[in-house]
């Protein structure tokens, strides 16, 4: 297959959301309905430092740009690569004498671009960045502050030398950027590094149960047109069975919220009102804020209000924490929160899907694994309630429950989840992406372990305890601070 296939999809008139795109023949589960390397893309400023800025990989020393002392990359083989895109960029932050923020970077290597190439970078982009959404108009007062001192400050860092720009066509890109930006993640897909700008995927409409998923996929030296050997390429993959003419959806928020949160994230971040099955038909919502039932007997309205009221009080106390790099706090507020949840909200309600998730990842980072993969396995319970059968949140975080309980010595249980994360990345991440290579690595791992568990237990906790020392792939990374990762990046 070859991956500049644009012929899977066209471009329609999509009722109430305006372009769209749809699939021109049937899709199955796992298909990739095209791939696309960004037309530009950036680090962002709080990592610029410790990730490469050509293949997006974080790395432990990087070499810095010789002339701008800016740019950091893994070593001459990605600073050559992206020479082309950091060349104008370079002179620039010489000149400028500092790199202006994330946004102006991008907004200002999406313009040498068009300079270059034209606004269409090849022939298999479906739609021009002049032609892309900017919702300038429709922006608070707050955030037309923001995108003006952004304007300043490009006009400042922009050379005299290259083509000059507008006032208008500068704020164009930088509402592109807002509301059309790609998040980016590391090799891993474990954390967002930078944003980009993908035109095909900009055509993507939104849907809370879409039936595509997209993800970064880093490089494919195997694929047979150079221009995917770039490292930075997304591709767009279908959920499920998608029938000819379906229009092909993702979604742009993460569905663990309920319909109307849901609707207003979207309202303030892509300016538009969310009319999906999911958000009309209020989908789920009953679990999300569901109580615990004992006996036919529902807890009292007030116990009810008091657990809730205590649980967004924790929520906030634990990310403060948690930012300060405070995780003994973190735990301890986690430990009283679920004692106070635990005979009151059920196990599919949000606010106890929260603290698991901060509870079960802290303690896997402290080396707490019994009781973090307690509470992971009620997490994944609750989210495989709620999520569509092949979410990508779903399958990374049944696969870091996986990777919990196999460090608790809980084989059996850490083994199944393992498989159960490995069925569901072939389809959202596919065969080849590094996440996915390294899931067939642990669940070959598991399974011989398990094999000898079943043999003679006392033999495999003895081997085990040599095995921990030597992980093909820690998931033990410091808890980064970001909650639920959304796709696009929200400010």
């Amino acid at each position: 297959m070859t991956l500049h296939n644009m012929e899977s999809v066209e471009v329609f008139a999509s009722e109430g959301k305006g372009r769209g795109l749809k699939a021109a023949k049937e899709l199955l589960a796992g298909e990739v309905v095209f791939a696309e390397p960004s037309f530009a893309a950036v680090v962002f400023d709080s990592l610029s430092q410790y990730v490469c800025h050509s293949c997006f990989r974080q790395q432990k020393k990087l070499h810095r740009c010789g002339q701008c002392r800016f740019a950091q990359y893994c070593d001459r083989t990605c600073q050559r690569a992206c020479w082309e895109e950091h060349k104008q960029e370079c002179n620039a932050i010489r000149k400028n004498g500092k790199a202006p923020n994330e946004n102006v970077r991008l907004a200002a290597r999406v313009l040498w671009r068009m300079e270059k190439d034209g606004g269409v970078a090849s022939d298999s982009q479906l739609t021009t960045l002049e032609d892309l959404e900017d919702h300038v108009a429709d922006m608070p007062e707050e955030d037309l502050k923001e995108l003006k001192i952004d304007v300043h400050n490009f006009l400042d860092y922009w050379p005299s030398g290259s083509r000059q720009h507008t006032v208008d066509s500068i704020s164009h890109i930088l509402g592109v950027i807002n509301c059309n930006g790609f998040t980016l993640s590391d090799q891993r897909g474990l954390q967002a590094v930078g944003v980009g700008i993908f035109p095909n995927l900009c055509l993507v409409n939104h849907d809370c149960w879409p039936n595509c998923t997209v993800i970064l996929n880093h490089g494919n030296q195997t694929a047979l047109n150079s221009v995917f050997h770039s490292q930075r390429r997304i591709e767009l993959r279908s959920l499920g069975t998608i029938a000819e003419g379906q229009e092909l959806t993702v979604g742009y928020v993460d569905f663990l919220n309920v319909s109307q949160d849901r609707q207003k994230l979207l309202k303030q971040q892509y300016f538009f009102d969310c009319t999906c099955t999911h958000c009309s038909q209020h989908t789920k919502d009953d679990l999300k804020m569901a109580v615990k039932v004992v006996d036919g007997k529902k807890p009292s309205e007030e116990v009810v209000k008091e657990v809730t009221e205590h649980s967004l009080k924790a929520l906030e106390q634990i990310e403060k924490a948690r930012t300060e790099g405070n995780y003994h706090e973190v735990v301890k507020v986690c430990r009283e929160c679920l004692e106070k949840q635990g005979p009151v909200l059920a196990e599919t309600h949000l606010y106890h899907l929260r603290v698991l998730s901060v509870a079960s990842e802290v303690m896997s980072y402290l080396q707490f694994f019994t009781e973090a993969a307690e509470y992971a396995r009620k997490m994944v319970e609750g989210y495989m309630k709620l999520y569509h059968p092949n979410n990508a949140q779903l399958g990374m975080a049944t696969m870091r429950a996986g990777v919990t309980h196999w460090h608790a010595g809980l084989i059996e249980v850490g083994h199944g989840m393992i498989c159960k994360a490995y069925a569901i990345l072939l389809v959202t991440h596919g065969p080849l992406h590094a996440i996915t290579k390294d899931l067939e690595t642990m669940r070959n791992q598991t399974e011989m372990e398990l094999r000898m568990f079943r043999q003679n237990e006392y033999v495999y906790h003895t081997m085990r305890e040599a095995a921990l020392k030597n992980q093909p792939m820690s998931m033990m990374t410091e808890p980064v601070a970001e909650g639920i990762k959304s796709l696009f990046r929200r400010k």
